[in-house]
């Protein structure tokens, strides 16, 4: 699905929470402190077409059109070729090996990592080699990488988990749902949504499913999950995928009502279920504007602009919003 409602922040009803962060000094960068490649600066200089490579960390995954979206609408705009690349999977040692054979032809990479560590090193590399690199989508906060352009991943995992809290009352048992565990990404909404959760003393954690990423397996392990423990009230994904995939369970065992999902993003089949009643509220990242902020953070850096973090918020939806997606 594409979404259009973007137009520098979130358009959206009082429903909706948007915050942009305030880049620090430290967070602000400028091309006069690092040293471009002699190729890049000349091509600079001349005015030639730049070449932008955006390597996301999975490109069949069903978040990657959206990213890919606004990824070629920054290279419009901005009047540079843009090349979406990355792993087939969430595969690190494709995604390196990727990376590795294009270097000669970047004069900029933006990069959602598969695993930060792994990752971190190329990273380094790349800019070590005078091109400038920008983390998008999952941050690399450990590599030399200049800026990230993307959501708070634990503070949205930190409101999910509130509005779980507020969905059950403060009191319930609740799984929380992951296609990838050991993904950074992952680690990260984890950690604020188990704070969100912790807020309330009757909530109690049950345990992390590990879905994978095939639709088949994901609903099944929630399935799974849901027959091991019979009296759980709430199921939290941190994904666009399973969100979905917990709806659909709850409304083809006519659960609405008695267990409630909160999960992210605005695939179709989400909006859906929110307008059903399967999914109480789901949470949107932008993906259209991470993918454009990508490429044009990278452009205006190399065009001497200083550059800083872009957080694209944190965007709320629910049966009171829910149509505004879905008209769209």
């Amino acid at each position: 699905m594409t979404i259009r409602k973007y137009a520098g922040l979130l358009l959206a009803p009082l429903a909706v929470t948007v915050w942009l962060s305030g880049a620090s000094a430290d967070d602000t960068k400028s091309v006069k402190d690092f040293p471009l490649a002699a190729r890049i600066a000349e091509k600079v200089k001349e005015g030639k077409p730049l070449d932008i490579y955006v390597s996301y960390h999975d490109v069949s995954n069903e978040f990657a059109p959206q990213i890919k979206a606004g990824v070629e609408r920054g290279g419009t705009t901005d009047k540079v070729q843009v090349h979406f690349i990355g792993p087939v999977g969430a595969d690190a040692d494709k995604q390196i090996s990727e990376l590795e054979s294009l270097m000669s032809k970047m004069d900029g990479l933006a990069i959602s990592s598969v695993s930060t560590d792994a990752l971190s090193p190329v990273i380094d590399r790349i800019m070590a080699a005078g091109i400038p690199v920008v983390a998008f989508n999952t941050d690399n906060p450990a590599s030399k990488r200049l800026v990230f352009a993307g959501q708070d991943l634990v503070q949205s995992g930190r409101e999910a988990g509130k509005l779980m809290v507020k969905s059950l009352d403060g009191k319930g048992k609740v799984i929380i749902t992951t296609i990838d565990a050991a993904a950074q990404w992952s680690i990260d909404r984890e950690k604020g949504a188990r704070e969100g959760l912790g807020a309330a003393s009757g909530i109690e954690i049950v345990q992390t499913v590990n879905t994978g990423t095939d639709p088949q397996q994901i609903y099944s392990a929630i399935e799974n999950a849901m027959l091991a423990h019979p009296d759980v009230a709430g199921i939290l994904s941190l994904e666009c995928c399973s969100t979905p995939a917990a709806g659909t369970w709850v409304d083809r065992n006519n659960k609405m009502g008695k267990v409630k999902v909160v999960g992210f993003d605005l695939l179709d089949q989400t909006v859906e279920l929110v307008k059903k009643g399967a999914v109480e509220a789901t949470i949107d990242q932008a993906p259209e504007k991470q993918g454009f902020a990508a490429v044009d953070l990278l452009v205006k850096y190399l065009h001497g602009e200083a550059i800083s973090t872009v957080d694209t918020g944190v965007g709320i939806y629910d049966k009171s919003n829910i149509d505004q997606v879905a008209k769209k």
